[in-house]
């Protein structure tokens, strides 16, 4: 199970999220309690050793603004969060991409649709801790590597897994003692549980 951990902020959150097995680390770069600068991301990543996958993470901005501050990082990849158009996408194409998205009728669900490496569905208030409803999963179920937010947490995580079978997990409020403080203990807890779902587990109704 790929497992990232989104909105750190400090040496400590890094430390932690590599030393927990995260497979990959996100950075918000735009309007959140949990934005941090290009050049804070810049000396955060020294932290975070060649496996981990490092994201920057935007949300109502242009794709252009996305990628140069994606590129002044130094991140790995760039995550796309909200109503981007697929042109958007085409505008940054020569980035690793992440294409995060709220799940609806209109939703394209199959990874690599807009040309991206990753998709995220999540809850229609991103970063907001509110869960939703799995089941809508089952009548339009995604394909590829896809990653399931929203509401998830280390109580949980495990749970949601078996019900949607994502490829990986996201979480970030579901870590936090507060908004935009990361809870060291948790982001462990939480790496250990999304792991604990057995191979194979039939999926079931959320």
């Amino acid at each position: 199970m790929f497992v990232k951990l989104c909105g750190l902020r400090t040496e400590e959150d890094v430390a932690t999220a590599v030393a927990a097995g995260a497979d990959a680390v996100g950075f918000v770069f735009t309007a959140s309690p949990r934005q941090i600068s290009v050049d804070t991301v810049r000396k955060l990543l020294a932290g975070v050793p060649a496996h981990v996958l490092t994201v920057g993470v935007v949300h109502g901005i242009s794709s252009t603004e996305a990628g140069e501050l994606a590129e002044a990082a130094g991140v790995d990849a760039l995550q796309l969060h909200g109503a981007y158009p697929r042109s958007a996408f085409d505008e940054v194409a020569g980035l690793r991409l992440l294409r995060a998205t709220s799940l609806t009728a209109e939703t394209d669900v199959r990874t690599g649709a807009f040309g991206e490496e990753w998709l995220l569905l999540d809850s229609t208030v991103a970063g907001s801790g509110e869960r939703w409803d799995l089941a809508a999963l089952e009548r339009t179920p995604p394909t590829g590597q896809w990653l399931l937010a929203g509401g998830l947490s280390p109580a949980n995580v495990a749970e949601a897994i078996a019900a949607a079978r994502p490829w990986g997990v996201d979480v970030s409020s579901g870590v936090e003692s507060s908004r935009g403080v990361k809870d060291h203990r948790l982001m462990r807890e939480f790496v250990t549980a999304a792991r604990s779902t057995p191979p194979g587990v039939t999926r079931v109704r959320a």
